[in-house]
């Protein structure tokens, strides 16, 4: 199918909230992702609270990322340079191919809306086993900031010159899931 010709794929999309404090009852951050996507059609398919512990993100995303069914990671929190702050050091090293330019437009746009700040987040992005996986900072503006202007753009099969849907549909991909998995390491969110 020619992208003129394109229609919107709705991707099923995996939301890992890293945090020592949170709780599905005070995830506003996660909330937010997950209004976002749904919002856009596309589909919750699970939804975790990891604690900052490198190991424990890991293999929670080597997990998705397994897993046929899941599209898209999107993590929050973790990012930058506390001494607890590891997701990226989690994740990165799972990436089949790393996407640049997401810290480098995230960064840049941070950079408008927060001055110097920006140069302390470790946001980044990459692809695994046909999987894209995001790593965000846990602030809601943050996450506003990288969902409306860099990720849901490029998971919309319509947006031209190019989007990453292509690359995340794999052949066994039919969602046919009625209700997304919830789960966390401390909770569970029904």
């Amino acid at each position: 199918m020619s992208k003129a010709n394109a229609v919107f794929i709705p991707l099923q999309v995996a939301v890992i909230t890293v945090s020592d404090s949170r709780t599905f009852d005070n995830d506003s951050t996660g909330d937010l992702l997950q209004q976002r996507l749904t919002g856009q059609q596309h589909q919750l398919y699970q939804r975790h609270i990891v604690p900052q512990q490198l190991h424990h993100i890991r293999a929670c995303v080597a997990t998705l990322i397994a897993d046929p069914l899941c599209q898209v990671i999107l993590l929050n929190g973790g990012t930058g340079f506390g001494q607890d702050n590891c997701t990226e050091q989690a994740v990165s090293v799972l990436f089949d191919q790393p996407v640049v330019g997401f810290g480098e437009l995230f960064r840049q746009l941070s950079f408008t809306a927060m001055g110097s700040a920006a140069l302390q987040s470790r946001a980044t992005a990459g692809l695994a086993n046909h999987t894209l996986i995001v790593a965000m900072p846990g602030s809601p503006n943050a996450a506003e900031l990288a969902m409306v202007q860099l990720i849901l753009p490029q998971l919309d099969a319509r947006q031209q010159p190019c989007n990453f849907v292509s690359q995340l549909i794999h052949a066994q991909c039919s969602p046919t899931r009625t209700s997304p998995q919830q789960d966390s390491h401390q909770s569970t969110k029904s």
